[in-house]
Formats: structure tokens, C-alpha cells, sequence
């Protein structure tokens, strides 16, 4: 709750982790919160993530860290090789900012039980089958949201954001925005059962082919408790040529993994039609400002980025807790959506110009961005200073983020190195 002590009514339009979580904060600080989902029974899209050190910290804060570790996988070190050379161009060690720091590989839909389950608990309203097309103001300060099938919900306090890449209520930010432009690469994830032997249970490895094909495996740990170990396959397209790529055929396509990392093949094996695999498209967008009176954006709707630095959970989460924060410190709404953009803007705007600039060198058609990558960039992140820097860009904390969240000791001592 404010410092007004005045409860106020919450409409959170997305049940992903940004929504999910703000609604645990916020219904935690007093305020009436629903939620809004557009699918009849919410789910997770998507295959398998990391969870950096910043989103299990807030995890931790909600009291879920101990549900979430069940469920994962610790990775300790994310590597890559040139498949052709076996030359290592990747390699990022959580040890080097200290021996507790790790990563979590989860699959989405573990992440989404352990949220939406705690959602349950709360008591906090969901309405379901409801897909939203924008919004209208009621007043200067107050929202309604406005359904497909016609109908409205609220009007409320504040409305919030927390829909995706393809959000329907940018326009309440940005009148002029248009459309995200996809990234010229995008993915095709499959969620697999964990090999016995062949791959590292800590590690998340990839192999390229110049920065035009790339191939990973995570373990991502169980998608519920006592459930079978899984892994995460990810391999990169373009999404125009997805229509070729299911006239080639299966056979084809697993005939080019072998070719450049035969050891996946007992992985191959275990995926029978193309509806295994599913393409995930990327696009890289930053609203010029994530706030309007009465409406804020978290997560991917303010922010959107290619997932190789693997930070959009985590993004999503540290913005939950900084604007449940925002609301708790602050002596008014405005001020206290003011106080939250202004928190949040350093650490969105590091992470997105290192993303829009890191991508590349791993997913595009460029002949030279390669062979700098691997014998420029490559040995550069051997030297001490930039090693750290790498492992904290990765961990989340190459910006403090301790102005957002009461960190756990380990998270807290590597941020003040």
C-alpha cells in the first residue's frame, strides 16, 4: 500500500511472470488486484529458461525460492563452440562472481506453477477468456480495459501492462507506435527428455556455424515435482523460412544438426513430428517511456529483446518488485509511477543496448561479426577484468539492482565487488 494508506484497484492484463508476480506483490501490499488472461485456463508458452541471480532473488522474496529450486536445474556455466573447429568462443562461469552465485534452468512451465499456484492461495481474482484489445480513460487518472467480444472491465487506479511483445495496450504509452518488427532470426524450441550421458547437467551448450546456424542444449531440470528430467533444444531460423524448412522434412533438418554436433543425435531420436518443435519469433523494442497517468508496462511489453543474454524473466520479475516498491515508498500514484520508471531506466537501458548488440555476433548473416567474435571478443573475455564483467552482464548485476530489491547476501556481495 501507498503512504496514503489507500488500497487501490489493480487491473494486470497478462498472466505471465510479470504479471503474476506484480499481483503477488501487490496484493501483499493491500491493493485489490485482478488479473486478466486471455486464454480460458492461463498457461506458459514456450520452452526452457534461466533464472538469473536477480529473479531468484525475487523469487525468494515472495517465498517461492524454495519451490522453484525443486523444480530446476543449477547451471554453472554457459559454453559455445565453432562446430567446425571446436574452437571455444563462449564461456561464462556464475563461479567467478563467487561460489554461491549460480544460474536456475527452468522450463516455463514450472516457473508458471509456482506463480500462478501462489496466486491461487492468495485468493487473488483471475478472469479467464478474456482477451483485451486496449483501453479506455475514464477519467485523467483512470482506465478501463475493453475486451474483444465488446465488453469493459473497471474502471481502476491503475492498469498494468504486463502482456508481451504483442501488446494490445502499447498505444496508452506511445500513440504512434507500430508494430514490432521481427528480428531477422528467431528459434525452434523443443522440450525433450534429458539424455543419459553426453552433455554436462550444469551447463548450457551451443554450437555455431559462423553466426548463421546455432544449436543449444539446456537442462532445464522438471517441468513438475517427481517428473521426468528434461532438456531444452533450440535451434535458430529464420521465421520466413519455416514453411521450407517443413517441406525439407524431419530427416533433413536432423541431418544438419548431426553435421555440425553429432552428439545430439539420442536427443534427435526422441522427436517424431515437426509439431514437436515450435518457432519462437524475437523482436528487440523499448518504450521511449514505460508509464501514463493511471498505466504502467513490465516486462516484455516495455521491453522486448532477443533471448540470448537471457534476461526477459528476470527483467520481468525485477520490474515487479520495483513497482510494487514504487507504490509502497511513494506519497501518490504519480509519484510513485514517476519513481518506478526512473528506477528502472539505467538497468532496461544497459541490458537492452548490450542484447541489441550482443545478438548478432550469434544470430545473423554477417560474414565478419563471426570471425570477430571468435578471435577478437573471444580471448578479450579471458582477461580477468572482462571475465567478471561478462559473468555479472550475465547474472543480471552488471548494474547494481539493489536499489529494486533487499537482495539475498550472495547477490549483495557480488553487486558490491
Amino acid at each position: 500500500m501507498s503512504k496514503t494508506g489507500k488500497p487501490l484497484d489493480i487491473a494486470i492484463a497478462g498472466c505471465g511472470p510479470a504479471g503474476l508476480a506484480a499481483a503477488l506483490f501487490l496484493s501483499r501490499a493491500g491493493h485489490r488486484v485482478t488479473l486478466f488472461d486471455q486464454f480460458d485456463e492461463p498457461r506458459p508458452l514456450g520452452s526452457g529458461l534461466i533464472l538469473q541471480p536477480t529473479g531468484l532473488a525475487v523469487l525468494a522474496e515472495l517465498g517461492l525460492d524454495a519451490q522453484i529450486l525443486a523444480l530446476g536445474q543449477r547451471i554453472d556455466r554457459l559454453y559455445g563452440r565453432v562446430s567446425k573447429t571446436q574452437r571455444i568462443v563462449l564461456d561464462v562461469r556464475y563461479a567467478t562472481l563467487g561460489p554461491e552465485m549460480f544460474g536456475l534452468a527452468v522450463h516455463r512451465s514450472a516457473l508458471f506453477s509456482v506463480l500462478y499456484d501462489a496466486v491461487r492461495r492468495a485468493g487473488i481474482a483471475v478472469e479467464t477468456g478474456r482477451k483485451i484489445s486496449g483501453a479506455e480513460r475514464v477519467s485523467d487518472s483512470c482506465l478501463r480495459l475493453v475486451h474483444e467480444e465488446g465488453r469493459s472491465s473497471g474502471p481502476f487506479d491503475l492498469v498494468i501492462d504486463a502482456l508481451g511483445v504483442r501488446s494490445t495496450l502499447t498505444s496508452i504509452f506511445d500513440p504512434s507506435h507500430k508494430p514490432r518488427a521481427d528480428l531477422t532470426y528467431g528459434a525452434l524450441w523443443a522440450t525433450l527428455p534429458w539424455p543419459a550421458q553426453g552433455f554436462d547437467l550444469h551447463s548450457l551448450e551451443q554450437r555455431y556455424e559462423r553466426s548463421s546456424a546455432m544449436i543449444g542444449v539446456l537442462p532445464i531440470g522438471r517441468a513438475q515435482p517427481h517428473g521426468p528430467d528434461l532438456a531444452a533444444l533450440f535451434w535458430s531460423i529464420k521465421p520466413p523460412s519455416y514453411q521450407q524448412w517443413l517441406d525439407d522434412g524431419l530427416d533433413a533438418w536432423k541431418s544438419n544438426v548431426l553435421r555440425l554436433w553429432p552428439q545430439t543425435e539420442p536427443l534427435l531420436n526422441t522427436i517424431r513430428h515437426p509439431d514437436e518443435l515450435t518457432l519462437a519469433r524475437y523482436c528487440h523494442s523499448t518504450l521511449a517511456s514505460p508509464i501514463a497517468p493511471g498505466a504502467v508496462a513490465i516486462g516484455d511489453a516495455a521491453h522486448a529483446a532477443s533471448p540470448q543474454l537471457g534476461q526477459g524473466a528476470n527483467m520481468a520479475l525485477l520490474d515487479a518488485r520495483a513497482l510494487a516498491l514504487a507504490l509502497e515508498e511513494a506519497p501518490d500514484l504519480e509519484t510513485a509511477l514517476k519513481a518506478y520508471a526512473r528506477a528502472r531506466r539505467p538497468h532496461v537501458r544497459f541490458y537492452q543496448a548490450l542484447s541489441f548488440g550482443f545478438t548478432p555476433a550469434y544470430q545473423s548473416d554477417s560474414r565478419f561479426l563471426p570471425v570477430l567474435r571468435d578471435w577478437v571478443i573471444a580471448p578479450a573475455t579471458r582477461l580477468p577484468g572482462i571475465r567478471k564483467f561478462v559473468a555479472a552482464s550475465v547474472a543480471g548485476i552488471a548494474l547494481d539492482p539493489r536499489t529494486h530489491l533487499r537482495l539475498p547476501s550472495p547477490i549483495k556481495e557480488a553487486v558490491s565487488m
